[in-house]
């Protein structure tokens, strides 16, 4: 049982963070330009990094 209410807990906890993070306004996370989608030929028209911008792929 103890092992149960700490899970509770800890999940709790979690929950209480994140909403704090999206009342507090943060930005919402940002995924890659289309993950998988992008390595070959990086043929992604949405990726920033498609012209060889300061960070682009190698």
């Amino acid at each position: 049982m103890a092992v149960f209410l700490s899970a509770l807990v800890v999940f709790g906890l979690a929950v209480s963070a994140m909403a704090l993070g999206v009342m507090a306004g943060r930005a919402p996370i940002k995924g890659s330009c289309g993950g998988l989608s992008c390595i070959g030929k990086l043929e992604c028209e949405a990726c920033p990094h498609r012209h060889g911008g300061e960070n682009a792929h190698d």
